[in-house]
């Protein structure tokens, strides 16, 4: 009984990763066009400033679910090989960012696809950035349900 309740632990601490790595990729990309749009934290504007509040939760959607199916292999394959290190979650994330990259003209929408050069390494970037705030927050104890072995009291 306590080995369940570890797996739905550490699945619900994955999930919270997820979370906080699908928002802090979406935070990079709304600061990366901000600045590309000439907002600067010198001259801060208070209209921009508060759309954050919006687009950051909003955009985090759209990578939550665009990254899901390349971001759950990464995942499993860091659980079951107990990579606690924050360079495989960055690279993980620069994986998944290039796999959205490859799918992007599969879409059907012309006005969908990512062609500029300077957007493909803000995705792959915010990947990266997606990557090392879901090692903050669930990948430094990865694989810990296997390492540490929880005795069943009733076995």
């Amino acid at each position: 009984m306590r080995r369940l309740v570890a797996y739905i632990i550490r699945f619900a601490v994955i999930l919270i990763g997820y979370v906080v790595g699908s928002l802090a990729a979406s935070a990079f990309l709304n600061i990366l066009v901000l600045a590309h749009l000439g907002y600067t934290p010198a001259d801060p504007q208070p209209t921009a400033t508060a759309s954050l509040y919006f687009s950051v939760p909003f955009v985090a959607l759209f990578v939550a679910y665009f990254a899901f199916m390349p971001a759950a292999v990464v995942i499993l394959i860091a659980e079951v090989l107990g990579r606690r290190d924050w360079l495989f979650y960055a690279l993980g994330g620069a994986v998944i960012a290039v796999v959205f990259l490859g799918f992007v003209p599969n879409v059907g929408d012309a006005n969908f696809d990512v062609t500029e050069t300077n957007a493909r390494f803000a995705v792959i970037g915010a990947g990266m950035v997606g990557g090392i705030f879901y090692w903050i927050s669930a990948g430094r104890w990865a694989g810990s349900w296997r390492r540490e072995p929880l005795l069943d009291p009733l076995a």
